[in-house]
């Protein structure tokens, strides 16, 4: 548990790096659109890619989930 609360932490602050937002809200950008709901429920198989791989999946995510990122 303590892994994956990590990860996720990890991958909020790559996602907001990557598309040039504060931690915060990118952290409300992903609640919203289900991101933080997918990293949780694949977490197995999302830290096993590269931290970009995984931006780029949570990207997708929140766009199917109605965000515009």
């Amino acid at each position: 548990m303590n892994n994956k609360i990590g990860y996720i932490n990890f991958c909020i602050g790559k996602f907001a790096e990557r598309f040039r937002m504060t931690r915060l809200m990118a952290y409300h950008y992903l609640s919203a659109y289900k991101g933080l709901e997918f990293l949780d429920e694949c977490y197995e198989a999302e830290h096993l890619l590269s931290a970009e791989d995984a931006v780029m999946d949570l990207r997708k995510v929140c766009r199917n989930n109605g965000g515009t990122i």
